[in-house]
């Protein structure tokens, strides 16, 4: 069926608020450049619902994590642990900078890095371990930080899933010494493209809005702490502009509506699908009771890659649009330069051939789901 006559899509981003409204005012305002008005909004309001001691917004979360990359001072040869089952942003952010990447198989029950291979994987050369909260499942974080801290390695967060997700009652992206999060389209808050640095380290925030300025010291000067700016440090853009944060507001301004929604129709799909999979042996997602996710997504595990590319060709001929998620990063072309062979992380190879995702934003409909839910129930195995 062609794509343009597809009835579920997978994603669809619209507006949930006043965006609309908020750009139009953007660009009457006379400042449509970046931290204009609606790029202040987004920091307090991130500010405050997460108790960081600063948001940045920047560009994308590509941005985001490579400005995490130049606080952290990544020097060619330095190590990074970071999960196999992620998207090549969270790698690339340090090889940039000359870092080399150590993949970490992912646990079979969250698909988040498995904290109990961390030990056996840190060298003299490790500098930061990076958590991906996949789904907005928020990773062991206590195991994580105890490890790191007992070698001194730094914890930033990869949290573009995990915007508003709890770990043991503290918000993602909250526990590290830096976080990014993601607004791009297929995320639960978006503005098209999009992201923000949240930054929980007192010793980072004068750089990195240094960093964010093209290594100026443009800020304190706006502020008047400084009569003049100049270029201090190394540094790119990494500011949205105020068009794109006066969306991203509109859409933060209804986290309350958008997040019931999400979990509505997450427990949906988990409650009419649970009898299903156990009988044709398709695993669902496991939230840990201490955890509080983000409802980014819903996924299932088939049993196998034939199964999975014919469920997905299936619904699609039904006018349902599913997709697979990640590749293993140390199979890539680039992952295999640094080493990667078959069988290194097995969970993430096995997991990558039968994860398979379902239709999952903020327009989906009732009607919509209950279509997605009878073609699921009636894929024959």
């Amino acid at each position: 069926m062609p794509a343009n006559s597809l009835r579920v899509d997978f994603n669809r981003p619209v507006p949930v608020g006043n965006e609309i409204e908020y750009v139009t005012q953007a660009i009457h305002s006379g400042h449509i450049s970046g931290d204009g008005p609606f790029t202040k909004k987004c920091h307090a309001l991130l500010e405050q619902e997460l108790g960081v001691k600063k948001a940045l917004l920047t560009t994308n979360c590509t941005h985001a994590l490579e400005m995490m990359a130049i606080l952290l001072d990544f020097q060619p040869g330095d190590e990074v642990i970071l999960p196999d089952f992620t998207f090549v942003s969270t790698v690339n952010a340090f090889v940039l900078r000359g870092a080399v990447p150590v993949f970490i198989d992912v646990r079979p029950d969250t698909l988040n890095l498995d904290e109990t291979q961390l030990e056996a994987l840190i060298t003299p050369k490790t500098k930061a371990i990076v958590p991906v909260h996949y789904a907005g499942v928020g990773c062991e974080m206590d195991t994580i930080l105890e490890v790191a801290n007992r070698h001194g390695v730094a914890v930033v967060e990869d949290n573009a899933h995990g915007l508003f997700g709890k770990y043991k009652g503290k918000f993602l992206g909250t526990l590290g010494a830096l976080a990014s999060q993601s607004f791009h389209e297929t995320k639960n808050f978006t503005s098209g493209e999009g992201g923000a640095i949240l930054i929980n380290a007192e010793k980072y925030l004068e750089r990195a809005e240094i960093i964010r300025e093209k290594g100026t010291n443009r800020s304190r000067f706006f502020r008047g702490q400084v009569d003049k700016y100049t270029w201090v440090d190394i540094g790119s853009s990494y500011l949205p502009s105020d068009m794109i944060a006066a969306f991203l507001y509109g859409q933060l301004e209804q986290r309350v509506k958008v997040q019931a929604h999400r979990k509505a129709l997450w427990q949906t799909y988990d409650l009419a699908l649970k009898d299903w999979a156990v009988k044709n042996g398709v695993t669902l997602p496991t939230i840990p009771a201490h955890v509080e996710q983000a409802y980014h997504m819903y996924y299932l595990l088939m049993p196998d890659l034939e199964t999975r590319q014919r469920f997905i060709m299936t619904l699609r001929e039904q006018g349902i649009y599913t997709v697979f998620h990640y590749l293993p990063l140390h199979l890539s072309d680039m992952g295999r330069e640094f080493g990667g062979q078959p069988g290194d992380c097995p969970v993430t190879e096995s997991v990558s051939d039968r994860l398979v995702r379902l239709p999952f934003h903020n327009a989906l409909t009732s009607s919509d789901q209950e279509m997605v839910i009878e073609a699921i129930l009636e894929f024959k195995f």
